[in-house]
């Protein structure tokens, strides 16, 4: 039996006791007053009306998630293109026993090698992910992500924005397939997809299909003896659904695709016969301990952030883009033409405050759709391109243009100078790829121009850090930022419980507390 303990009536007493979260919560009522405890009452001193259990953090989600994943807290930080999410960013989250995916996407084969040995440097045998991003238009670059993922010795990768499987896909979950002295079979590769429909989710939690692993069997690039393996285990070890979130989104709801995905799952092990083998995430608009309390409450193993990790210290973006998203509110998000799918009209969800970056795309596209070829464009449509918007002249930007394909699309160049309509939307697409360089490198004289991916999240982040030392940029420290993130949550989790026995707290207790701002005199950035 717990020992009695003093019962705290004071809201600062109640609000000490709530949140020491690795111990349990006794609500009692003694002398006509309510008041909490860490113990139960004493025999004929007070009346136990509810219990909470300890809840630290490390409990909420699945118990297996973390240690599958060499981690310890049931948080992933999605990864973020261009490198934004870099090692330092996931060294960091790694540190704090979170599990991070390198930001992988856009960059060269050179940058990312560098990157991947930076990693291992930094955090040997630690828990961290690659992107691998599905490149339907240039699979080689699926291809180089593997291969390097395989010299650095990357034991998990996080799949996105696949709409079906792809050899390089398969070729690294069987590369990892072998058996436990147990005789099971044992994944080294893990792989976490994200997902935002039923029928892309279920590719991932039904093994590697049979034809694509004998195709790699006879082309000699997986042996005989690993692909047998493959039909024994799921093609993923973790599905995360990507609900409402920045860059590529279906903008689903995540009270919607959760449940969904969690049925599918449960359906198509039972068709399996084998048990839920596969974590299920949730990601897109986690970015407060209420979301984050919200998605375990719906049955996430594990939850996943993003916009908010771009707004961090750590995060390898401008000084100037983390101060913009910092006064972002919840509706200062708007789709845009995507860089990468650019011709089929697919958008990303992109920040609007502060840049004509969506005005600007958003005529690229009509433009697009309205005409056969830059020829054709009308004398005044150019003028403002060059003026306003490539701020160049046409031939200008398109030597720039032709020059990068040439190195490292060569066939695309081809076919550019055979279709002129391909040509102008190669063109266009140069502007929207180089809108998120310019805000990762800081350049303010193409502050109008900085295509910046974010979500709603970030707005509700900034609202409920208003006030706090995290309002401050420079101390948004991603490791601290989960762990507010997680105490949070398990705190609601708590009050929720206790609330169900008819607890009523006082409003000084009715929300988690996020440090104060710095005094005066205390250097922003300290912790």
């Amino acid at each position: 039996m717990t020992r009695a303990e003093a019962v705290h009536h004071t809201p600062d007493e109640a609000y000490a006791v709530l949140s020491a979260l690795d111990r349990p919560c006794y609500v009692v009522a003694v002398d006509g007053r309510v008041g909490v405890s860490h113990g139960p009452p004493r025999p004929g001193r007070g009346t136990l009306l509810a219990v909470s259990g300890a809840l630290p953090p490390e409990r909420l989600g699945a118990p297996d998630f973390p240690p599958r994943h060499g981690a310890r807290l049931p948080y992933m930080a999605g990864a973020m293109a261009g490198g934004i999410a870099g090692p330092r960013l996931v060294a960091a989250l790694s540190r704090a026993g979170c599990l991070a995916a390198l930001g992988a996407a856009g960059l060269p084969e050179e940058r990312l090698d560098a990157a991947l040995a930076e990693l291992t440097r930094l955090v040997p045998g630690g828990a961290y992910a690659c992107n691998l991003i599905h490149t339907p238009m240039a699979p080689r670059l699926e291809r180089t992500c593997v291969d390097l993922c395989l010299k650095h010795r990357v034991s998990c990768v996080e799949a996105s924005a696949f709409v079906q499987l792809t050899p390089e896909l398969v070729r690294y979950r069987v590369l990892g397939l072998g058996t436990g002295p147990d005789g099971r079979v044992r994944a080294g590769h893990r792989v976490i997809a994200k997902v935002s429909r039923e029928e892309t989710a279920e590719l991932f939690l039904r093994p590697a299909p049979a034809g694509l692993v004998a195709s790699l069997v006879a082309e000699g690039r997986v042996p005989a003896a690993q692909a047998a393996l493959a039909h024994a285990v799921p093609l993923a070890d973790a599905v995360t659904a990507e609900a409402d979130s920045g860059g590529h989104t279906d903008r689903r709801p995540l009270a919607v695709l959760l449940p969904a995905l969690a049925r599918l799952r449960d359906r198509v092990a039972r068709e399996r016969g084998t048990g839920p083998e596969v974590h299920l995430g949730a990601a897109g608009g986690i970015g407060t301990p209420h979301a984050v309390a919200a998605a375990f409450a719906l049955g996430a193993d594990y939850v996943v952030t993003g916009s908010v990790n771009q707004a961090t210290v750590e995060a390898d973006t401008s000084q100037p883009v983390k101060q913009l998203l910092a006064t972002a509110g919840i509706a200062d998000c708007v789709m845009a033409p995507a860089a990468d799918m650019f011709e089929q009209g697919i958008q990303v969800q992109v920040l609007g405050r502060g840049t004509m970056f969506p005005a600007h795309a958003a005529r690229l596209y009509r433009l697009y759709r309205e005409h056969g070829s830059l020829e054709e464009l009308p004398d005044a449509e150019r003028r403002r391109l060059e003026e306003r918007v490539l701020r160049r002249p046409l031939a200008d930007a398109w030597h720039e243009t032709a020059a990068h394909l040439k190195e490292h699309h060569p066939a695309q160049l081809a076919r550019a100078e055979r279709d002129p309509r391909h040509r102008m939307a190669l063109l266009f697409r140069w502007y929207l790829a180089m809108g998120s360089r310019w805000a990762v490198q800081g350049e303010t004289a193409r502050a109008a121009d900085w295509q910046i991916w974010c979500g709603p999240a970030m707005g509700a982040f900034n609202l409920w850090t208003a006030g706090s030392a995290l309002a401050v940029p420079g101390h948004r420290h991603a490791a601290e930022v989960a762990g507010h993130l997680l105490r949070g949550a398990a705190y609601l989790s708590r009050l929720r419980h206790l609330r169900t026995s008819g607890l009523r707290l006082p409003p000084a207790c009715a929300d988690y507390r996020l440090p104060p701002p710095p005094g005066p005199g205390h250097p922003a950035g300290c912790n």
